[in-house]
């Protein structure tokens, strides 16, 4: 990384659109996430609160309110924030997570105006409790230690900070996918876009321990969402290698876990490849070439 001085470090305040998605269900949780970005240092800031399905009232000054009549799903809904705030940058938080460091913003924008090459940034996610980081939450497949930075290929949706200009070029979040696995698509477009996707393990956001299977539809979008990323971004002749090898994953999971939810899972594996989901915009294999290099083929 450059240590080239950033803007803020001249005095000029970047302006990030901040969109804050919520389902009006963790009141408590989402006042924290607000205040957490409001106390936001050496930015200037344009904050929506997207209620997917619930309309957000009662917010602080300077935090606007979009309200979606229903819930679209989380890629979709984000888009909808997206698409109500300006600035050079653009930060997604959940309504459950929230910004341990006033700078939290200002680093991380020092660090993409430091690099030309970065398009997003994940930052290191902490339970602020203080129970052990889940491994999951650290995007590599040899994990290490959960504060070591590194390039990635795939993201925790809880918390993305990116140029506005990259989301835009690549299109943003995929509106079809409703939840699960829309972060590996964005961290691919990236990829796509000539960019390259940094996990901060230097910058902390709080989010407390979830369990994804809480979702009731987690196996079956787990699944179908598994084919569809690779149908609308692999190389045609990838795209069963991807598809097989994540079905072995799965097996050898239920396997574990004595066959929990493999009748859903299976059932959205079909739907997968049945359904059409659009957007297609196949990886460059000069992509292909350039995530191997960086530590990952785009196979497993």
């Amino acid at each position: 990384m450059s240590g080239l001085l950033s803007s803020t470090e001249f005095g000029v305040r970047p302006r990030v659109g901040v969109v804050v998605l919520t389902m009006g269900q963790r009141p408590e949780e989402l006042t924290r996430a607000i205040r957490s970005v409001l106390a936001q240092q050496l930015v200037i800031l344009d904050i929506v609160v997207v209620g997917n399905g619930w309309r957000p009232e009662f917010l602080p000054a300077g935090v606007r309110g979009l309200h979606l009549e229903e819930n679209l799903g989380i890629p979709a809904g984000r888009n909808a924030g997206a698409a109500r705030v300006s600035g050079e940058y653009i930060f997604f938080l959940d309504d459950d997570a929230e910004l341990a460091d006033p700078l939290f913003l200002a680093e991380g924008i020092k660090k993409l105006e430091a690099d030309s090459s970065l398009g997003l940034i994940q930052p290191r996610i902490t339970d602020p409790s203080g129970k052990e980081t889940p491994r999951r939450w650290i995007p590599r497949l040899r994990k290490g230690e959960a504060s070591d930075s590194s390039y990635v290929f795939s993201v925790l949706e809880a918390a993305v900070l990116m140029p506005t200009r990259v989301f835009e070029d690549i299109g943003g979040w995929g509106d079809p996918y409703f939840y699960a696995h829309e972060g590996i698509e964005l961290a691919w477009r990236v990829w796509n876009a000539g960019k390259t996707v940094w996990y901060a393990g230097d910058m902390v956001v709080h989010h407390p321990v979830t369990t994804p299977t809480r979702h009731a539809t987690y196996y079956r979008l787990n699944a179908r969402n598994r084919v569809w990323l690779a149908k609308r971004n692999l190389p045609l002749i990838l795209i069963p290698f991807y598809v097989l090898s994540w079905t072995g994953v799965q097996l050898v999971r239920s396997v574990r876990s004595r066959g929990a939810g493999l009748g859903s899972w299976f059932s959205g594996w079909l739907e997968g490849w049945r359904e059409n989901p659009g957007g297609r915009v196949a990886m460059r294999w000069l992509t292909v070439y350039r995530m191997t290099k960086a530590g990952r083929f785009p196979i497993l």
